[in-house]
């Protein structure tokens, strides 16, 4: 009997990417901090996971002219990033709270950790497995 990566890891191998480009998301909430006009963005994790897993995690950015740069650099491409609302305004029109980023930041990162935790626990399941022990 075959088993796939995919169905060995479950959601796992997913959640754990997505995590990552979040973290890149709220990484550059915080670098422009102070950007004037900056709008903060983030991630519905719960919404592209169910995306992803469903198959549809297809970039929704294509270039349109043979000339257009591709986006495969872009670590989000094919995640759809929503706008933050402020708590507060500010007058410049840049809407990141650093608190709120760094807490969801912080956040993010247990949460990235936990799931890298988890995988390495099932690689080593898979692993025994194999040597048969």
């Amino acid at each position: 009997m075959k088993i796939g990566f995919d169905q060995a890891l479950g959601p796992h191998a997913a959640a754990l990417s997505l995590r990552a480009q979040r973290t890149e998301v709220l990484a550059g909430n915080i670098a422009n901090a102070d950007t004037p006009g900056f709008q903060a963005r983030d991630v519905d994790f719960k919404a592209e996971l169910a995306k992803q897993l469903a198959g549809g995690n297809q970039p929704n950015v294509r270039t349109t002219h043979a000339q257009h740069i591709p986006n495969a650099a872009d670590a989000t491409a094919g995640v759809e990033l929503l706008y933050r609302s402020p708590l507060m305004g500010s007058f410049d029109g840049n809407s990141v709270d650093t608190q709120l980023e760094q807490a969801a930041f912080a956040q993010n990162n247990m949460q990235f950790q936990a799931a890298l935790r988890f995988l390495n626990g099932r690689f080593q399941g898979l692993m025994t497995a194999v040597r048969g022990e």
